[in-house]
């Protein structure tokens, strides 16, 4: 039983869920000494709660048309990365959204076969530092004591998110509010939240309150417009369809200024409207639900190792390289590493966090252990790296689920070869210093700009033709984007034009435009 006694781990992480399991399975492989702290009696327990109403919205897409198992993960947004082929989600289940149930499942056996060190049971109530490099001690809450030269968070976020609204604390939380219909029959409901969990719960009411009402200051934004997978998704938006047609449920556009929690067991409260042509309304329900997310638990470390937070101090501030700002060791994995892409990316869910995971456990390995960043040698030449860029995007499930948020890597030697890297997250440098003058290439799967301004459904809004390279850099929709970054200049930028099937194989269109890029910024410097 690990005790004060125990020599000085070299990593331990925080957290038995997706993330932590992720890392453990690395770390497992890589032979590397390390713990993993689960404060449950099993693995994954968030998903024994949440969501609400059981049904995932990430999606399960079994049958793509591919033998490639890289190209299956795009559509694949469950499974964790192993060379198991036993280990994938698709195995799980054979729906599309699938049950929450089907997710413990798995990471059970995910965690019974990837050879990670996990401690069941261990709920850690503090984290303190031995001065500002010297290791971590980590406590449970049984008083067992754990050294470590470097500690990982893949907690996840633990605590809601309440809204500083006078008397919210009198409202039901999505975390506990009842889940069943036939309490609310013939009940108004007011749901405080614009997200899915808002609307989660707002559709699991639609057959039986008499009135629902969603508020929130905000618009409303739509995942098939902005491509963020947290914004609301079409699986939970039927209280939409039931307020156009004027089925008695609304959405209200405002703050939600006082809950007041009435003699009865009601609620009166204040809603001050954003539109021009209302103002402040006093509206009675009979129950409020607030449904507005949640936030990182920083309760457990102590002063001198407490890390800075970001994004109303909802997540924790990280470097490129997944580790706090303001605290040497402290990394963090899974949903706490999305303020590197909020409301953008996704780093919130587990087909984009565990590519993190896996770059984060190579920033360890480079960092600690002297093992260099994963690479191959290419010679220096602009068409074998305009093939190599090509065949990688066309088939790399990385850069296509952390769109501009992973990138591969060209380094040019300066002797005409060249490493390509893959995986690297995007402005962390420490794999790319070049050996020459040449810089190093990135590449990006990209959104063109203001994409979340175009109506994908819009027939009228022009597209640019796909058969076009010249238009290359207007192209809304998801693309490869090389950028060619040399000290002391601006980024050389080179869009590859966006193809409706992501496939980028045309030799005129795509190789051609290409590797001419590579040409120029490859040809020796004229005087």
């Amino acid at each position: 039983m690990p005790d004060d006694t125990r020599a000085t781990l070299d990593d331990l992480v925080i957290g038995a869920g997706p993330a932590g399991l992720q890392l453990g399975h690395f770390l497992a492989a890589a032979g590397r000494d390390h713990v993993i702290l689960e404060a449950g009696p099993a693995p994954g327990m968030f998903f024994r709660t949440f969501p609400r109403h059981r049904r995932l919205i990430s999606i399960n897409k079994r049958y793509t048309g591919w033998d490639d198992p890289e190209l299956n993960l795009r559509m694949d947004w469950n499974s964790l990365l192993s060379d198991d082929p036993d280990l994938l989600f698709t195995r799980y289940s054979e729906r599309y959204f699938p049950d929450a149930a089907d997710m413990v499942r798995y990471l059970a056996d995910f965690a019974d076969a990837c050879g990670a060190n996990v401690v069941y049971g261990s709920r850690v109530v503090s984290v303190t530092r031995d001065g500002e490099r010297g290791p971590f001690r980590v406590t449970d809450e049984r008083g067992r004591s754990y050294s470590a030269r470097r500690v990982i968070v893949a907690t996840g976020v633990t605590r809601p998110n309440v809204p500083p609204i006078p008397g919210v604390e009198t409202a039901e939380l999505y975390g506990t509010a009842s889940t069943d219909p036939a309490d609310y029959v013939n009940k108004r409901v007011l749901i405080i939240g614009k997200g899915n969990s808002a609307f989660e719960t707002a559709d699991n009411l639609i057959e039986t309150a008499a009135v629902i009402h969603v508020a929130g200051p905000h618009s409303v934004r739509m995942a098939w417009r902005t491509h963020f997978v947290g914004h609301l998704r079409a699986v939970n938006n039927g209280l939409l369809d039931t307020y156009q047609l004027k089925s008695q449920n609304a959405l209200l556009d405002g703050d939600v200024r006082r809950i007041e929690r009435q003699a009865d067991g009601t609620y009166r409260v204040t809603v001050a409207f954003a539109r021009a042509d209302e103002v402040t309304k006093d509206i009675p329900y009979d129950r409020v639900i607030v449904c507005t997310g949640f936030r990182f638990d920083a309760s457990i470390f102590a002063p001198e190792c407490r890390p800075a937070l970001t994004i109303a101090d909802r997540f924790p501030a990280l470097t490129p390289a997944y580790e706090s700002v303001n605290v040497p060791d402290l990394y963090f994995a899974g949903t706490l590493t999305q303020s590197r892409d909020f409301k953008r990316g996704t780093s919130g869910f587990i087909h984009g966090f565990r590519y993190g995971v896996r770059a984060l456990h190579r920033v360890l390995e480079s960092r600690y252990h002297g093992e260099p960043w994963p690479s191959r040698a290419l010679p220096a030449d602009p068409e074998a790296l305009a093939e190599a860029v090509l065949k990688r995007v066309n088939r790399s499930s990385a850069l296509w689920q952390q769109f501009a948020l992973m990138a591969d890597a060209i380094v040019l030697d300066g002797r005409n070869g060249a490493r390509y890297l893959e995986e690297v997250p995007v402005d962390f440098t420490e794999p790319l210093e070049p050996v020459g003058t040449g810089g190093h290439f990135t590449i990006t799967l990209e959104y063109g700009p203001d994409h979340d301004k175009v109506d994908p459904f819009d027939v009228s809004v022009g597209r640019i033709r796909q058969n076009d390279p010249s238009r290359a850099d207007e192209g809304h929709y998801l693309h490869p984007v090389v950028r060619h970054h040399r000290a002391g200049e601006p980024p050389a930028v080179h869009h590859v034009t966006e193809n409706l099937e992501n496939e980028w194989t045309s030799r005129e269109v795509h190789f051609e435009p290409l590797r001419a890029f590579f040409a120029r910024r490859t040809a020796p410097a004229t005087v």
